[in-house]
């Protein structure tokens, strides 16, 4: 069987969704590996490295897909929606692709990948168990995304984080504000700590309390009624318009004593909700600075645009995109592990089995046999829920 890794063709992404110490392990389980020319070297892995660990070299895009048994993306269509549909011609019946798909945010795309016959599997989708945490590209890319938002903080702040006592003086702490502590506000707490400022953080989940203060930051309290707000998986959960007023109005005060504020509250497949708007910022000191990581999902404040920086009564607002791409060596390293665990999952005596007892192949799986067949995608299309499929095995 062949797995496959196409070059990247998503706006700006310096990714690669294998790395040659991954490839390794998927040749010594028995795998070919197939890379398409020069996939790698934005992201710091030369094609000579990748046939070191036992991979080769495909010349071209269409060569790949003609030979892979499983083609390996970050961003597949869906998550690519421009010039992933690019692919589709090149993808046949029964080829596996396995990626992040955002089936949630656009279900249409899986319809059209369920129309070429491909057995995908949505990354997105992978259920909150234990056994799958291994295989979470979401909360790899999120580590990432909490990790570089505190530096570019640190970086448009024109103050220093830490507290110094010098012969010029004594300067006071930078402080920071994360607004909402997944993954990638904790993160974004832990990196703003190291640099020395004074953070506080702030969820709807009551729960996150104990992680935020744990990382030594502050809680910040707001009293509001929270049943409810937290999906079976674990993350915060899409609430009303009402809800995000009231949470805005708990929070004015917070933004506004706030050097940085660093936004991070999404829903998969939801727009971000709007937390800090154009009256909080104008509340801010000049020269404050928002880090916008729903930007993506239209921002959690009012003034971000996506992928650009805006400057407005006096406060500096970023809104970056793909933030993991912008430290691609370790995200690919990452997302490299996830998706070759992932594979191992499916892999039996050098086959790939769909096996709809396993809840990570029955949850992730989006479309087969020309079919949408998950249940959450479907509703969203509009389709009635199928049956599952029976354990099979594919590929040779």
């Amino acid at each position: 069987m062949i797995v496959g890794v196409p070059a990247e063709t998503y706006p700006r992404e310096r990714r690669v969704a294998l790395v040659p110490g991954a490839a390794s392990t998927l040749v010594g389980a028995g795998l070919e590996v197939l890379v398409e020319q020069g996939a790698g070297v934005n992201a710091g892995f030369p094609d000579a490295a990748f046939v070191e660990q036992g991979a080769r070299i495909a010349p071209d895009r269409t060569r790949l897909f003609s030979l892979a048994d499983v083609i390996l993306q970050v961003h597949g269509l869906g998550a690519n929606p421009e010039a992933g549909r690019a692919d589709l011609e090149l993808m046949r019946t029964a080829q596996v692709v396995i990626g992040l798909l955002d089936p949630l945010g656009a279900p249409e795309a899986a319809q059209e990948l369920a129309e070429t016959g491909v057995t995908a599997f949505a990354l997105e989708l992978l259920p909150r168990i234990a056994r799958a945490q291994p295989m979470d590209a979401l909360t790899s890319m999120a580590t990432v995304a909490g990790y570089k938002a505190g530096l570019m903080a640190a970086e448009a702040l024109p103050k220093m984080y830490p507290m110094m006592i010098t012969a010029a003086g004594t300067i006071s702490p930078a402080r920071v504000l994360v607004v909402g502590a997944g993954v990638a506000g904790l993160q974004a707490i832990a990196t703003s700590r190291r640099l020395g400022a004074v953070v506080q953080a702030c969820d709807v989940r009551p729960a996150a309390k104990a992680q935020v203060e744990s990382l030594g930051a502050k809680f910040v309290e707001i009293e509001m009624e929270t049943g409810g707000t937290e999906t079976s998986g674990g993350y915060a959960r899409a609430m009303g318009e009402e809800f995000y007023r009231r949470q805005r109005e708990m929070m004015s005060q917070a933004v506004s004593e706030s050097d940085v504020v660093i936004t991070t509250a999404v829903s998969p497949g939801s727009k971000a909700p709007i937390l800090v708007t154009d009256e909080m910022v104008q509340e801010m000191r000049p020269g404050s600075v928002i880090i916008d990581l729903a930007a993506e999902r239209g921002g959690n404040c009012e003034l971000t645009r996506p992928g650009e920086r805006v400057e407005t009564h006096g406060v500096t607002i970023l809104g970056p995109v793909i933030l993991p791409s912008s430290i691609p060596y370790h995200a690919s390293q990452m997302y490299a592990r996830n998706v070759t665990t992932f594979v191992q999952n499916l892999v039996d005596d050098g086959n790939l089995r769909l096996n709809s007892e396993d809840q990570i192949i029955r949850d992730t799986l989006l479309s087969h046999q020309g079919e949408v067949v998950s249940p959450e995608v479907r509703e969203l299309l509009g389709l009635p829920i199928l049956a599952p499929p029976m354990d099979e095995r594919a590929g040779s």
